[in-house]
């Protein structure tokens, strides 16, 4: 992965130019990343899934993130992250079933890691269940679903934990059910105001049961 080569952008996103996947995260240039967040509606409320990183990832493992999200190589159109979806979480998503967000910013500092992204955010409405998700287990190691309306109070910092619940696979693919009362130290520590802009965009996309 290391290979890997991106597109990287100035301050005022204009390209400048192509590096590798080292040098973006040594150096903090803006680069692009897909990103998709899945939510669905049962019985009148609606519910977000988020996956569980693998304990082997090299960065933040064991932590609740983002449905489906991944870098851009320097090859790719932003149509092509839908890939991202596939090899993740398995399951196919045609690029047009997507509803966009807008591209959103963020950056993150962690000792000489700087990662500054310019993502750019779907949601998709998913007819899916647990089930049908067959996750990437060196990037993906288990999913889960909470009630929108609770992971929204979480990051607005109206409650202190919410109850996600779903599945974790061992190290020999095996399904075990996964339920856990969380806070927001349980997740990827992408920038609040990034959380608060996300739930914004998706709140005006579905209807809220409240």
């Amino acid at each position: 992965m290391e290979n890997e080569y991106f597109k990287i952008f100035d301050e005022d996103r204009n390209e400048i130019g192509v590096a590798s996947r080292r040098d973006v995260h040594k150096f903090g240039h803006w680069h692009e990343t897909f990103h998709c967040w899945f939510v669905t509606k049962h019985k009148d409320t609606d519910y977000i899934y988020l996956q569980l990183r693998s304990d082997s990832k090299e960065d933040y493992p064991n932590l609740l993130d983002i449905t489906v999200a991944g870098h851009l190589t320097a090859d790719e159109t932003v149509q092509d992250g839908v890939r991202e979806i596939k090899e993740e979480v398995g399951i196919d998503v045609p690029f047009n079933d997507l509803e966009q967000l807008g591209i959103i910013e963020y950056c993150v500092t962690k000792e000489e890691f700087i990662d500054k992204e310019l993502a750019h955010v779907f949601l998709y409405k998913s007819e899916h269940n647990l089930n049908d998700f067959n996750v990437q287990s060196d990037e993906v190691s288990g999913m889960v679903i909470a009630k929108f309306k609770d992971f929204s109070e979480l990051w607005l910092g109206e409650r202190e934990t919410i109850e996600v619940s779903g599945f974790k696979t061992d190290k020999e693919g095996n399904r075990g059910t996964y339920v856990d009362n969380v806070g927001r130290d349980k997740f990827v520590p992408h920038q609040i105001p990034f959380y608060k802009e996300v739930i914004e965009k998706i709140k005006e996309k579905i209807t809220v049961i409240i």
